[in-house]
């Protein structure tokens, strides 16, 4: 399906950049697109190249014994050395699988393993970055996580490279008054010490989309006051608004009503690219609302007398996202994903989307540290 490189022991022929990026007061602010091996993702990447600062494909998977596998494609590759857009691929539990990412952090073997590894990928592939995607972490193991991180960010460091994890937002150290809540806080959210991160890692992209999703009831993408809670608590605890990049939602969310013979009925909800979005609205003559206060458009229709509905990721949302973002003079933004955004996006003003941007950031929440 795509043209690509085994990921280790096969060294590109270009040299690379610095990975520590000073941030003086008109530094630009970082976009970094999250890409996958879809066409349309590829292709969005190279036509929009010239407004992205990195790219960071999802690329690299490990296994229970540290070991990696995956590959990039070459024209992604190419296109970042020409235009100088900095290559971070991410490194994932497959699936997500809770049982993979904690047996590398408690068995010494394949955590060794896992850091001398996750150093060649970097190294030999002269990448610029390494970033974690690890996902479905337990909160019991939240120091160890920590603590690999460390580990591994001394290694990456030493040979240049840097590190960062994509994390998934929390607005305080409660886990929920529901089940669902304690849940989620248990194997999704609670993992993150953003703080001790935020220490040794070059930045961290906070995950603030997936608000509400197949498992919730109907809601935003990622509200705008759900998004700004994040924020405010992640720098509350001292991280710098230079270490901090908002992560920003490309893709839309349907919910409908449907029935397998497992799980019987019940309500599903599906991402789905902006020009899909637009297919079922036309498909169903729906016409979308906006919600000023979650700054997103939704519609919802009736399907044989059955509400379905749509939360839309347009233009207009991502840029109120990328204004939330300055108003805290955040590092940037990390986009999921290429290929799923509103076209219209890349018709902002290059200003808009690379503008420059203070790297101190003003907020004076609880508990802020100089």
């Amino acid at each position: 399906m795509r043209q690509t490189i085994p990921c280790l022991f096969i060294p590109l022929a270009i040299a690379l950049a610095s990975a520590t990026i000073p941030h003086p007061a008109s530094a630009q602010t970082e976009a970094l697109w999250y890409s996958t091996d879809a066409e349309s993702s590829v292709q969005s990447f190279l036509a929009h190249a010239d407004k992205i600062s990195v790219v960071a494909p999802q690329s690299f998977s490990m296994d229970s014994i540290g070991t990696i596998w995956g590959r990039v494609d070459v024209r992604v590759i190419a296109a970042a050395r020409a235009k100088h857009v900095k290559l971070i691929p991410l490194i994932v539990n497959p699936g997500f699988d809770q049982s993979i990412i904690h047996h590398i952090l408690n068995a010494p073997d394949a955590r060794r393993r896992a850091i001398r590894n996750i150093a060649a990928l970097c190294r030999d592939n002269k990448f610029d970055g390494i970033q974690f995607d690890f996902e479905n972490v337990n909160v019991t193991d939240r120091d160890v996580f920590t603590s690999f991180s460390r580990e591994v960010a001394d290694s990456l460091h030493r040979i240049n490279c840097s590190l960062s994890a994509a994390v998934v937002p929390r607005s305080s150290e409660f886990p929920g008054s529901t089940a669902y809540h304690q849940w989620i806080y248990d194997n999704w959210r609670g993992a993150y010490d953003y703080k001790a991160l935020s220490e040794s890692m070059d930045f961290i992209s906070l995950m603030t989309y997936s608000q509400h999703t197949r498992r919730t009831p109907p809601g935003p993408v990622a509200g705008y006051p759900w998004m700004e809670e994040v924020v405010k608590y992640v720098l509350s605890l001292g991280v710098p608004a230079s270490k901090i990049s908002l992560g920003l939602p490309s893709y839309s969310e349907w919910w409908y009503p449907t029935y397998d013979a497992q799980a019987g009925a019940h309500t599903s909800g599906s991402g789905l690219s902006y020009s899909a979005a637009q297919g079922i609205l036309a498909s169903n003559a729906a016409t979308t609302t906006w919600d000023e206060k979650q700054k997103e458009a939704y519609a919802f229709w009736q399907n044989d007398g059955i509400n379905e509905f749509l939360f839309l990721e347009d233009a207009r949302a991502f840029a109120a996202r990328v204004d939330l973002m300055r108003q805290y003079k955040l590092r940037g933004y990390s986009v999921w994903v290429l290929g799923q955004e509103d076209p219209a996006v890349w018709a902002l003003p290059r200003s808009s989307l690379l503008g420059a941007r203070s790297s101190v950031s003003t907020y004076q929440g609880r508990g802020t540290r100089e």
